[in-house]
């Protein structure tokens, strides 16, 4: 029996998302759970062919399965994959090579692989979060802890944007074919995200909100910059970017979020500025 469930995300294009209202928005943009016990949820876009998901395996492991939209008799025929965990201890297992994940390591899975995800205890299981992206080769298998990744200390309290910005996935570290993906948590007392903003239409791009407090909220800005939308955005929520759309936020508390880009190229530093005097 399959352990996986799957949405099929179709791509919005920036004059029908003006014209949408608040379910609407959220309807397009905003994923449903990614941590579900015992299950893998994937949501298979059309922006890039990015998959975002999650797995959060509890009593058994959970193999990673093939979905329609994908077309392959595997997952990760004619794709790689990220795995990066925000929950408690565990293991994920690569073409038979088992890796021991602590929380915010991630695993890079290259074309071709197998992956089966595992908790070290159904009381404390890990989180997964997913992203798989279209790949033309193969590189090797990664594991990269939290401590491996390139940290940058960017922004100041007096701008209420100190933050620690760690890029898993850079040049001088492990090789993709397009997925880049970093990890930025914010310190106590800043609560802003990508401000000034930015666009990349060479890319999209995802969001994984966490740590956030029980009945904290983040809201996020998306839509072009003369034309903004905002989504309300609880703990362990995802977002879907398109690459016409601004990607930034506030928090009503300091937070933590997972970035994913897929696309034209793997610059980090390959967008177009938008100044806040131009925000609409």
């Amino acid at each position: 029996m399959s352990h996986t469930d799957y949405t099929n995300r179709f791509a919005i294009d920036p004059k029908t998302a003006a014209g949408f209202g608040t379910a609407e928005l959220r309807e397009n943009f905003l994923l449903p759970p990614l941590f579900v016990a015992g299950r893998i949820q994937l949501h298979y876009t059309n922006y890039d062919r990015m998959i975002v998901g999650g797995a959060m395996p509890t009593s058994g492991a959970l193999a990673l399965e093939t979905i329609k939209p994908a077309g392959t008799d595997a997952l990760l025929a004619r794709r790689e994959l990220i795995a990066v965990n925000i929950g408690g201890a565990g293991a994920v297992v690569v073409d038979g090579e088992r890796f021991l994940v602590g929380t915010r390591d991630m695993i890079y899975a290259g074309l071709g692989s197998s992956v089966t995800f595992e908790s070290a205890s159904a009381e404390e299981p890990a989180k997964y979060y997913l992203l798989s992206a279209p790949a033309h080769m193969r590189h090797p298998t990664r594991h990269i802890g939290i401590a491996d990744a390139k940290r940058l200390d960017l922004g100041a309290q007096a701008t209420s944007n100190e933050r620690t910005i760690f890029q898993f996935i850079h040049p001088e570290g492990a090789r993709t074919c397009q997925l880049v993906v970093g990890m930025t948590t914010l310190a106590a007392g800043s609560v802003w995200n990508t401000m000034p903003c930015h666009v990349h239409d060479r890319r999209m791009e995802a969001y994984l909100y966490f740590d956030l407090p029980e009945r904290a909220r983040v809201v996020h800005l998306m839509g072009e910059p003369g034309e903004t939308r905002h989504l309300i955005v609880d703990n362990e929520e995802a977002i879907l970017s398109p690459g016409w759309s601004i990607h930034s936020g506030v928090g009503t508390s300091s937070y933590t979020f997972i970035w994913a880009m897929a696309g034209d190229n793997v610059d980090y530093t390959d967008v177009d500025l938008v100044a806040i005097e131009d925000l609409k």
